[in-house]
């Protein structure tokens, strides 16, 4: 009987054992032995997901600058005479060539105190710009119709129009432009107009170009001397498609001169 057993149990060991195909040391439960754990432990540890790259950021730091929102406000040299478009004068011809928004206002024939219509650069300045949301720069451009005017009235108008924008914009940078002129001989009042806008805006600590004292225009187009006859229309006074073209070259020059290539406006 004892033998019977174990015969018995020999031949099911060795059926256990045929039938796993494990070590003569592994049970036949198929529990793990010491030689299952070492086998694990030598195998190749399982692979970390390694995290991806991040791209850059995108955020306003990371943003393609917006391009300055620049108003101009002037007479007819900024807005453009008879026959000429405002999308065509220096002032427009000048945001092309600076990459700005500019929105152009004003009225042939004005000046800080010149009305056309009872209306002058101020009335102008609130119908036309001062109701917009604020820009970066505003350029004013005049005097060349105010040459009948006494200088110091002109500046005075002049004061009470660069305060109302920037009561109205506090952030935006103001440029104040003098006169220009069709040759470079303007007649005496004229010149005093212009010192009158240069001392105001020394005073008011607004940039000021001058483009008389830049001699912009040269000679005179009568004579044929000078730049004029090449920029300047027949009428001896405004600007040719050229003359804009030129002028904006003038004009951007002295805006990179200012640190103003790419204005922005001012937290208030």
């Amino acid at each position: 009987m004892t033998s019977r057993r174990a015969r018995r149990g020999a031949a099911t060991l060795v059926l256990c054992l045929g039938l796993l195909g494990l070590p003569l040391l592994a049970g036949c439960g198929g529990a793990a032995g010491p030689g299952n754990r070492a086998a694990r432990a030598d195998a190749p540890a399982p692979r970390k997901a390694v995290p991806q790259q991040a791209g850059p950021r995108k955020g306003p730091q990371n943003a393609a600058p917006r391009p300055s929102v620049v108003f101009f406000l002037g007479d007819s040299y900024t807005v453009g005479d008879r026959g000429v478009q405002p999308e065509t004068t220096y002032a427009s011809a000048t945001g092309r060539l600076m990459g700005w928004q500019v929105v152009v206002e004003g009225r042939a024939g004005t000046g800080f105190v010149k009305t056309v219509g009872g209306e002058a650069f101020l009335q102008l300045f609130e119908s036309q710009l001062g109701w917009r949301p604020a820009p970066d720069l505003l350029i004013v451009s005049g005097g060349h119709n105010d040459w009948r005017v006494p200088p110091p009235r002109v500046a005075e108008a002049a004061r009470t129009l660069l305060e109302r924008a920037r009561q109205r914009w506090p952030g935006t940078h103001l440029v104040l432009m003098g006169p220009l002129w069709g040759n470079d001989t303007p007649p005496p009042n004229e010149l005093g107009v212009r010192n009158a806008l240069r001392n105001l805006a020394t005073q008011m600590a607004v940039p000021f170009i001058d483009p008389l004292a830049e001699r912009w225009i040269t000679g005179n187009r009568l004579t044929h001397r000078g730049n004029a006859p090449q920029y300047i229309k027949r009428d001896g006074t405004h600007p040719d498609a050229a003359g804009h073209r030129y002028v904006a070259t003038r004009l951007a020059a002295d805006v990179k001169r200012l640190g103003l290539a790419h204005p922005l406006r001012r937290p208030a």
